[in-house]
């Protein structure tokens, strides 16, 4: 069950990763790596509150690309209602995936020090 419910904070890691490397940020893409190794391989408390930091500064910079791209958007004249929509979801779930730690079993995973 625990590795269930590190699905949705692998994911939003993964994607945000992936985020970062179409962006060209590779200190960013090796951040996301490290948070996805401490998460998999350390049982700490400092590791899950790490995780939730990384999980909520992850859901700010979906907020501000969704912002810029639709300055863009805007801009050129071209639609931008879809790109809001799927964008504030990617920040939601995010923004989300640091409550699963909250789950007792996650909590009791990650109880050590």
């Amino acid at each position: 069950m625990p590795a269930f419910l590190l699905m949705l904070p692998t994911l939003s890691l993964a994607i945000l990763g992936a985020h970062f490397y179409r962006s060209g940020s590779l200190v960013l893409v090796a951040l996301c790596v490290l948070l996805l190794a401490l998460m998999l391989a350390l049982r700490r408390i400092w590791v899950v509150r790490l995780l939730q930091v990384g999980l909520l500064l992850g859901a700010a910079e979906w907020l501000w690309t969704t912002f810029f791209l639709v300055q863009q958007r805007l801009a050129l004249g071209q639609p931008w209602q879809r790109l809001t929509l799927i964008l504030l979801a990617v920040a939601s779930v995010t923004a989300l995936s640091a409550l699963v730690f909250r789950h007792p079993r996650l909590q009791r995973r990650f109880a050590g020090g």
